[in-house]
């Protein structure tokens, strides 16, 4: 794959600009490239956590089960994002990875990312603000399910989903593809999914947001973050600042 077409260099490069050789360097982590279908577990809880994948395609979440068989959705991987960052640490999963569509990843061990580490600071930097980033969704996550309405919660996802996508796709033009269920759905935001079929409709009547099956148009952007109390900040990605200080 060339550097153009890598989406791991299409999701760094916007923390910062990098080298033809740091460029490398990351085409190194998907070089193991594995056809994969939607719905497949990559890893269970509790399984031995012995390496990082990256995901070249498609998308993937991240769930626990709880004791009374309900599901939390707890985050969702898009292509270019790095899959087991949180549980470098551990010896084991601490939650279950599966696929939502068709996709292709790239394992790599521990070890990997360590000697990536001793190559550039540019590539460690980076991937101390993704982990950092991952961190913040959690938390944005946390405060969505505890203290947003119904309304807001679906809201605030929906844009979160876009300009998460925006960042790296380039200009949506207020459209993207949305490939999660009315279950799944439910699941991110702690909803039913009776209870996430009336928000859309809830929504779509406000002419904030329009859903044709998995496909997503929101036809004012700032009014719906506005609807969802979206705050940005979370999602601020550069290390430029401290890259040139560094320098």
């Amino acid at each position: 794959m060339s550097q153009e077409q890598s989406c791991i260099i299409h999701h760094f490069n916007h923390y910062c600009s990098l080298s033809k050789e740091e460029k490398e360097l990351l085409l190194s982590l998907e070089e193991t490239p594995t056809d994969i279908k939607g719905g497949s577990l990559l890893w269970g809880m509790g399984e031995s956590a012995n390496e990082f994948c990256t995901l070249k395609s498609g998308w993937a979440y991240s769930y626990r089960h709880l004791e009374n068989g309900d599901r939390q959705i707890l985050e969702v991987f898009l292509p270019g994002d790095i899959i087991g960052l949180r549980e470098f640490a551990f010896a084991e999963r601490l939650e279950n990875v599966r696929m939502i569509t068709d996709g292709v990843i790239c394992h790599f061990p521990h070890k990997r990312l360590l000697e990536l580490f001793r190559q550039s600071l540019t590539l460690t930097s980076v991937i101390f603000a993704i982990s950092s980033r991952h961190q913040a969704l959690i938390t944005e996550r946390l405060v969505t399910l505890a203290r947003r309405s119904a309304r807001q919660k679906t809201a605030h996802f929906l844009y979160e989903m876009y300009a998460r996508l925006n960042q790296t796709n380039g200009d949506l033009k207020g459209k993207f593809r949305l490939p999660l269920s009315q279950e799944q759905l439910a699941d991110i935001l702690g909803l039913s999914p009776v209870h996430v079929s009336r928000t859309f409709s809830l929504l779509s009547e406000e002419g904030l947001v329009f859903r044709d099956r998995h496909n997503v148009t929101i036809p004012d952007l700032k009014a719906l973050a506005e609807a969802g109390e979206f705050d940005a900040c979370y999602l601020s990605d550069s290390v430029r600042p401290l890259l040139e200080t560094s320098a």
